[in-house]
């Protein structure tokens, strides 16, 4: 599975940016778990969003619940994370990162994921 991020850039704090992950590869397939990451400098690798098995749920990290949302496109392969009422606290890179053997209780740890994209800068300017 190769995914990659775009969209990342600089936003004022409120403002609204919307990321991709192109997802390809010959693994594809309805049991994909899609995921969004973040890491700030000094900070571990926190998780954002997932879309669960493609279509089997979406779940969101509560710092973000109410502001994002995580949203897949069927024929471009491709997964948006929109962005709302953007903080400075929003400040990262963000990663999207897949897998196709997770289970729910395991998608909120990177670890777990197998394959990642290469990151795309998020920053957020009060």
């Amino acid at each position: 599975v190769q995914l990659q991020a775009s969209g990342g850039g600089l936003m004022q704090a409120g403002g609204s940016l919307r990321l991709s992950c192109a997802v390809a590869g010959r693994t594809y397939n309805s049991r994909i778990t899609v995921a969004w990451f973040r890491q700030a400098p000094g900070k571990d690798r926190e998780f954002v969003a997932a879309a669960f098995r493609w279509s089997s749920g979406t779940y969101y990290a509560d710092s973000v619940k109410g502001r994002f949302a995580i949203s897949r496109d069927n024929s471009k392969n491709t997964v948006y994370l929109q962005m709302n009422s953007l903080k400075p606290e929003d400040t990262a890179m963000y990663y999207c990162a897949a897998d196709s053997s997770l289970i729910l209780s395991s998608i909120g740890r990177h670890e777990q994921y197998d394959y990642w994209g290469q990151g795309t800068q998020v920053t957020v300017s009060s």
